[in-house]
């Protein structure tokens, strides 16, 4: 084992845990612990959301893809940036002022629940099952990507010890921080992923003797059209197979742990400093990720690509273990921990508020005091983390798989229902269950039945159909209560002295 990576490894942890504690001892409410009391500047706001956005698919499933189809992977990436800037933008504002209209709402399926005066709490019971649903296969792709990492750096380490310490380390500062915790590691994770992700291929480029030679490499590669952006895998892609690539940007409109950034900002007229910092951010992660898998190609090599045991989603270890000293390689892994880390902090974080604060907090059966939420949260925290390690442990899926689920599902099941909350008056309560319900049926049953027929990726026609069944069931029943009306003409004109 070398130390220096070692050592790397526990100056960057112990960094983490520290904040873990110091916000501990600054979370006194559940608002400050699920929303940070809407205290967060655009800055960290920014980071934090593309951070918990990217997780080990940045630096582990991308590059992979890339790595082994070519350029044409690339269109998930242009998909994900346009989806990024068209939720800060659409989306971002809106819902910073309408979550706090409607009952000062802590998280998604609060708001929704608070919007449509569902007083029987159907929306927050069925978001709440979503969100642990899909959450548990979520935050069990960061594990197994915490395993294949550390087991990578530290071969002596099995598979097993790897996912259970990356775990522990992500549920100890979750659990005591809260929001501000998982914000502010966020914020210095994503710097980190940053810095990485480009100095990776920079470095490589150098190795090779310059970009004339990578060019001339692409050339010698064992797939078709490597580098051409209209070619996937040796086939060329059509319009079906590029459209259902773009369609991973209408996940942005429904992911609760990206979402709920938005309502943590401090004022709303700040969103378009997040959303300015958060182009940049991921417009450049996102380049620099496609040529760590484009220039790895060339720097490994065809015979070390074709070789029995080697994995793709390996390639940006490999790489930086490669091209740099060991506390500088060790600092770089730290960067691929930073991306799991940022992404199962947040989401097991939106999985115990949807338990605690949706479920139980709202229930007329028990009471109790905030202090004690608190702690049950916690709880829940750590309950889900041990069904997701069990996933991860025994599930057979690959990170990207994982991933592209649980993306599907929360971008079919929320985000209609979110576009249509925030802009359509005439939206009613059997519309949103409506929506609800077809989203996450139609993703599970397209998944299950279709994509491999069609082709076509299971959240394009779950956000359609949803968006549809919500537009239909709302015109075809009553109209909202005037309460709800004249609540969604106040978020329009809210403003912070309001």
């Amino acid at each position: 084992m070398n130390l220096q990576i070692l050592l790397a490894f526990i100056i960057y942890f112990a960094l983490v845990l520290g904040v873990g504690f110091y916000f501990y001892k600054r979370s006194s409410s559940m608002e400050d612990y699920f929303l940070g009391g809407r205290s967060m500047n655009p800055y960290v706001t920014a980071l934090s959301a593309q951070a918990s956005d990217m997780s080990s698919w940045l630096l582990m499933g991308l590059p992979g893809a890339v790595l082994l189809f070519g350029l044409g992977e690339v269109w998930i990436g242009i998909g994900l940036a346009a989806g990024s800037y068209l939720s800060w933008l659409f989306v971002a504002k809106k819902l910073r002022k309408h979550s706090v209209v409607a009952g000062n709402a802590l998280t998604v399926p609060e708001f929704f629940s608070n919007r449509y005066k569902d007083n029987k709490g159907y929306l927050r019971f069925i978001c709440s099952l979503i969100i642990l649903f899909f959450f548990t296969i979520y935050v069990a792709s960061g594990f197994k990507g915490c395993g294949v990492t550390l087991q990578t750096i530290f071969p002596e380490i099995s598979f097993e010890i790897a996912m259970v310490i990356g775990a522990i380390i992500i549920v100890v500062y979750t659990f005591f921080g809260g929001y501000k915790a998982v914000c502010w590691t966020d914020f210095f994770q994503g710097m980190l992923m940053l810095v990485a992700v480009v100095v990776v291929p920079l470095a490589a480029v150098g190795a090779l003797g310059g970009w004339s030679n990578v060019e001339a490499g692409w050339e010698a590669v064992g797939v078709d059209h490597f580098a051409d952006l209209f070619w996937d895998g040796g086939s060329p892609l059509g319009f079906i197979a590029i459209l259902s690539l773009l369609a991973w940007a209408f996940g942005y409109f429904g992911m609760p742990h990206i979402i709920v950034r938005y309502m943590s900002i401090r004022d709303p007229e700040e969103v378009k400093i997040s959303r300015r910092i958060s182009l940049v951010w991921i417009v450049i992660a996102l380049s620099a990720v496609v040529l760590v898998g484009m220039i790895g190609r060339v720097y490994l090599g065809e015979d070390v690509i074709s070789s029995e045991g080697f994995n793709a989603e390996h390639v940006f270890i490999i790489m930086a273990g490669d091209l740099f000293a060991p506390i500088i390689a060790g600092l770089l892994f730290a960067a691929v921990m930073a991306a799991i880390m940022s992404t199962a902090d947040s989401q097991l974080l939106v999985a115990s508020s949807s338990i605690t604060n949706d479920l139980l907090g709202k229930s007329k059966k028990y009471s109790f005091s905030e202090n004690k939420m608190m702690w049950i949260s916690r709880g829940v925290v750590a309950a889900v983390a041990v069904f997701a390690l069990i996933l991860a442990l025994y599930g057979g899926s690959n990170i990207m798989g994982l991933v592209s689920y649980a993306w599907a599902g929360f971008g079919a099941a929320f985000g209609p229902l979110m576009i249509l909350s925030l802009y359509w008056k005439r939206m009613n309560l059997y519309g949103a269950l409506a929506s609800l319900i077809t989203g996450f049926l139609s993703v599970i049953l397209w998944n299950t039945f279709l994509t491999a027929e069609t082709g076509i990726y299971e959240l394009l026609p779950g956000f359609i159909l949803a968006l549809i069944a919500g537009i239909i069931v709302s015109l075809a029943t009553p109209a909202p209560q005037e309460e709800i009306v004249r609540e969604f003409d106040e978020a329009q004109t809210y403003t912070e002295s309001h």
